[in-house]
Formats: structure tokens, sequence, C-alpha cells
């Protein structure tokens, strides 16, 4: 009997390992690289973290979850607009969800293969969006850099979130 209250205790806080992942990616995102020259520069871990979790277990990523990470991450950040994330991770998680069957169980390269057009998709219309806020047309390399940035740390992104989901979320 009180193994079995503590056995539900435990799913319910494993439950909640996409959602404090994605929390954590949020926090990430937004400590700036140490690199000369590049000194705003971050790969935005939270779309890492909503992709793998939106094609693995997206029935512990709602919506309204996908929806408080992203303001979150425009209030932390302080340098878009809020709600800008929270409108481009709702659209990335529908994508993804419509992707999801030909993604799952797929070999890594083809995971990272959408995730390249996740991102690309995800930082043009990052860029078209705080560019019509702002009024004017916005010079598209940052972007673009925080795209490249993006994409080529997604390798150790996935191995640690992959990880976590064995880890936790074996039973669950």
């Amino acid at each position: 009997m009180r193994l079995a209250f503590f056995q539900r205790d435990a799913d319910v806080l494993y439950r909640l390992v996409p959602f404090v992942s994605c929390v954590a990616a949020t926090i990430l995102s937004v400590v700036p690289l140490r690199v000369p020259g590049l000194a705003g520069a971050a790969p935005a871990c939270a779309l890492m973290a909503i992709y793998h979790w939106t094609i693995y277990r997206p029935d512990l990523l709602s919506p309204s979850a996908v929806f408080v990470i992203g303001l979150a991450l425009d209030l932390l950040d302080g340098t878009s607009y809020v709600g800008v994330s929270s409108l481009i991770f709702l659209i990335a998680r529908g994508l993804v969800l419509m992707a999801r069957p030909r993604l799952a169980n797929q070999a890594f390269p083809l995971v990272w293969a959408g995730f390249l057009v996740l991102t690309g998709i995800a930082m043009a219309l990052e860029w078209l969006f705080v560019g019509v806020l702002v009024g004017v047309a916005l010079d598209p390399r940052p972007f673009l850099f925080h795209a490249l940035a993006t994409v080529a740390v997604f390798p150790v992104a996935s191995y640690v979130l992959a990880q976590l989901q064995r880890g936790f979320l074996a039973r669950v």
C-alpha cells in the first residue's frame, strides 16, 4: 500500500520531466556565449527541447506548457516582443506534430534534418514577426547565425534529452 503511494507520486514527478527540462533549456537559451564578437549569441535550447518532447512524448508537453515556456523566454531574454516566442513555439509544435509519424523511430540523421528544417522556419518567422513589430526590415544575419548555432548544438541536446527520457520516463 505504502509503496503504491510513493510510486504514484514518483510518476507525477516523472511526468514533469519534459516541462522542467524545457524550463532549464529556456534558461540556457538566455545565457550568452563567451565568444569574442558574438556576445549575445546562444543556441535556441528551448526549441530543441520542445522539438524532442513533441516527437517522443507529446502527451507530456501540452500546448499551454509550450506557451508558458515561450512567454518565460521572452521575459527572461528581454530582446524580443513578449509573445513572439510563444507563437513561434506553438507553430513549431504544430509542425512537428504533423511530421511526427515520419520522425518518430527514425535514425538520428533524419531527426536532425527535421530539426534543421524546423529551425529554419522558426528563425525566419522570428525575423519576420520582429521586423513587422519593429516596423523596419531587420538584418537577417543574426537570425541566420542563431539558426546555425542551434542546429550545431542539437546533437548534444538531443543526447541529454534522450538520457532524461530513458532515465525518468521508461515506466511512465
